[in-house]
Parts: C-alpha cells; structure tokens; sequence
C-alpha cells in the first residue's frame, strides 16, 4: 500500500508568502535553517547508534539478599570473581578464625605410607592375611604341592568358614587392614602378603619370601580355626626349630618365641578372648614344624589362630566388626610391644 504525503513544494508556497516580521520566522532564512536541521539529525543518529554500541545496554544491578542472623551478607548470586574464589579458597561463610589453606595444608610427603615418624619409625612389618577369599575359585592352583623345607604342603587352602558362612579369608583380610592402619599411625611400614587384589593365594613358600625380602622386624599371620563345636578360644603359633631343605628356623625360633607371647599377652589382655581350650594346654602357645609359612621364613614370625569358626560363641566374636577391631589392636599391641623391647 502506497502513502501520499505533502507536496515539499507546498511549504514553499506557505512560508513565501509569510510578511517579512510574523513572529519571528523570516520567510528569507527558514530554508538554511531547515537544511542545517536536516544535516544535523543523521550525524546526531549517527552518535547515539555508536554510543549504544560501546556502552551496551545499561544493567541494573543485581538485588543483594540481606543475610540472616550469622550468615554471611555475600549475594546469593555472586559476582565472577566471587565464584573464581570460593572454587579456590575457603567459603566466606566460614570462621575467620580458620587458618587459611596455604599455612594449614599438610605438605605433601616423599616418604612410603606410614614411614613417618612415631615410635615405630623405621620398622617395617608385615600382615599376612591367612588364605584369599577368591581361593576356592582357583583349586588347580592352591592344591599344587610346594616344597617347605622339611617336606611339601599344599600351596594354599580356602580355609574355615562360621556355620552360617562367614569365611576365615574374609576375616583375616578385614582385621589385617585394620592392623596395618593401626601400625601406620605408629610409624611402621606396614605391608600385606595380599590385600584383595590377588585372585588366588599366594602360596604358603611366597607368603614366606615377601616377609624375607622386606627384611621385616616382625611378621604375623592372621587365621581363625575351623575345631569342633565347644572348643573355643585363641592360640598362637610359633615355629619349631627346623633346619633342613631350604627351611632353617633356628636363627630366629627365640624371637619368634619373644614376639608370639607378647601377642598373646596384648591379645587376651585388650579383646578378652581366652587361651585355647584344646591346644596349648591353656597357655594360648603352639609350637608346630609343619607350616611353610614358618618354615622357610628368615625373620621373626608367628601365627594366631583368633578364635574357633565353628564354635557359636566365638562365632558370634568373629563375625562382630567391633570385636574384629579388638583383635587388630590386640595383635597391634603386641607387635608394638615386641619392637619396642
């Protein structure tokens, strides 16, 4: 649709024919005026289009929330730099009291886990976890005969089990963790035969050789019995003196000895547990040259039998978290004890 407007030569009519003085618009200048107008709007256009540009659009600033009593009075919204900072650096909202991250982080250290400092610095001991819960998946290779010094064993079992099927394997992994966190906090450099991460074993003549290679102060591997109903209680046992194949316990039978009462002491004392009542003849101590564990280890070493599996008594001990963390303390103390003198 088309539009028609006013003649332009229709202003020209009307102001030529003004008297020369009507109010004040000369009929002689009003055509200068009209084009310096004209001249004026597009360059005044021209500046408010390039000072939006620049400029933008203005912004209101955000609403700020007032806090409620005690806390802090930063805007729910926050500004960028507010974000950079709290991704970087404590919340505003905690006390200023806290010391900053930079003075109050821990450094960083070189050393192996739990070789700082304590009373156990320095001393390097090893958890053996008795059997592996992924045994009895692998019967090929735990029921293949290793050689032990004074004669061949198999190179592991799958171990006991409570009535209600609560494994020896998952017991000792459990209460060697806890053990190895409680030696660490002293200082020792603890390390396990296996922590889970093995299929299978490893075989009695390797759980050996790690503690051997470790050149560790002190080794204990953690079992729990599998006697009838009504025999309860714990023993501890320690290497014979053997010497024969690649077996050769006398250089360590005494400390061996020194190590293994000093658990039972600090293992009766801290989870109640009583000695045996069908092996030891009540002293809670078990002398045997049958296990490869202990035979072919060159350095102190001992094994505890925590409890009875199969009695419901020390079934109901066995299978209790809080019991479990007895016996780590108890086996810990007793190490403890055996390192310290």
């Amino acid at each position: 649709m088309s539009y028609d407007g006013p003649d332009p030569d229709g202003f020209d009519d009307y102001y030529n024919n003004l008297p020369a003085n009507s109010g004040g618009t000369s009929r002689l200048n009003w055509r200068p005026m009209l084009i310096a107008f004209a001249a004026l709007v597009p360059t005044a256009l021209a500046a408010w289009l390039i000072w939006q540009v620049v400029s933008g659009p203005a912004e209101s600033e955000p609403p700020k929330v007032l806090p409620a009593p005690g806390q802090s009075s930063t805007s729910s919204a926050g500004s960028p730099s507010d974000a950079k900072e709290s991704s970087a650096s404590p919340s505003a909202s905690k006390s200023s009291a806290s010391p900053s991250p930079s003075k109050s982080a821990p450094k960083k250290s070189s050393k192996p886990a739990g070789g700082g400092s304590g009373p156990l610095a320095g001393k390097v001991v090893v958890i053996d976890p008795g059997h592996n819960p992924g045994n009895f998946r692998h019967p090929a290779d735990i029921n293949r005969s290793v050689n032990v010094g004074n004669g061949s064993k198999e190179c592991d079992t799958t171990g006991t089990s409570t009535n209600a099927g609560y494994t020896e394997a998952q017991f000792t992994l459990d209460v060697a963790r806890r053990m190895k966190v409680i030696l660490e906090q002293q200082g020792a450099t603890v390390q396990l035969t296996q922590n889970g991460d093995r299929a299978w074993g490893p075989c009695v003549d390797e759980r050996a050789r790690i503690g051997n290679n470790a050149k560790a102060d002190a080794v204990v591997s953690v079992h729990a019995d599998g006697s009838a109903a009504g025999n309860r209680g714990f023993h501890v046992i320690l290497p014979a003196s053997v010497h024969a194949g690649a077996a050769d316990t006398r250089p360590i039978v005494a400390s061996s000895r020194d190590l293994g009462e000093r658990v039972a002491g600090k293992f009766l004392q801290v989870t109640g547990q009583p000695p045996s009542n069908y092996i030891g003849g009540g002293t809670g101590l078990d002398t045997r040259s049958d296990l490869g564990g202990l035979n072919l280890s060159k350095v102190p070493k001992v094994f505890v039998e925590c409890g009875n599996m199969r009695d419901s008594q020390d079934a109901g001990r066995l299978t209790s978290g809080s019991w479990r963390q007895k016996a780590a303390q108890g086996l810990s103390e007793g190490i403890v004890s055996f390192l310290r003198g």
